[in-house]
């Protein structure tokens, strides 16, 4: 089986014909303009990868793991540019990294070689006034019998190597719902395994994860390839 592991929302990065849109830059630095301290769980884990592919410009600018038709496809910042201007960043920003992943996923399941993909991702401790409690969610689409088994074992491992983390399944959101994995299982019904893994933000300090979850995640990772 062959490993991919991306990172969609990697940084906080706006050309600079765009930065004009964000007169409070304040807010890239948030959890709405990235992933806090996912570019570092990537570059951990890179090394196990076949493939991987990672992308630093800002959710605000366009949302990387969304579907071009979707509504949040372009944040408030940018759904007022024109037509012209927004299909200019779905080419330069959008198609060129999904369609690198997708290409290599493509060349790969061809040769009849099955592809785990992990995808890395953080969330927000707190959204709404809500606190999420969970530490590592896993997210897949509970309805493929491949991918359930998966993830279960993924969360044994996890659990077995270190039991203090609270893992769960789609958690804080659904494996199904819109995103570069479900577009991806929608176009590769077989041999094709697609797991979001979502790391909790209050770990992160100066946009960097604790070495505990990493070796956590690399073990496990290891484990299930063996």
């Amino acid at each position: 089986m062959k490993l991919v592991i991306t990172c969609e929302h990697g940084g906080n990065t706006v050309p600079v014909e765009f930065k004009h849109l964000f007169k409070d830059t304040t807010i890239l630095d948030t959890h709405r303009g990235y992933d806090l301290g996912a570019l570092d769980v990537f570059n951990y884990l890179k090394p196990l990868a076949d493939y991987s592919n990672y992308c630093t410009t800002s959710r605000l600018l366009i949302e990387l793991n969304r579907s071009l038709n979707h509504k949040n496809l372009f944040s408030e910042f940018t759904k007022p540019l024109s037509t012209n201007k927004k299909n200019i960043i779905i080419q330069e920003h959008y198609k060129g990294y999904r369609e690198a992943v997708t290409q290599y996923i493509f060349n790969t399941i061809n040769k009849n070689e099955p592809v785990l993909h992990l995808s890395i991702h953080t969330f927000t401790p707190t959204l709404n006034l809500v606190k999420r409690h969970c530490d590592i969610g896993l997210l897949y689409d509970s309805r493929i019998k491949k991918e359930k088994q998966f993830a279960v074992d993924f969360k044994k491992q996890l659990s077995s190597i270190n039991p203090n983390y609270l893992v769960r399944f789609n958690y804080p959101y659904l494996g199904k719902s819109d995103g570069f994995t479900t577009a991806l299982r929608q176009r590769f019904t077989k041999n094709y395994i697609g797991i979001e893994i979502e790391i909790n933000q209050a770990y992160s300090k100066n946009n960097k994860m604790p070495e505990a979850i990493k070796i956590l995640l690399k073990k496990s990772i290891l484990k299930l390839k063996a």
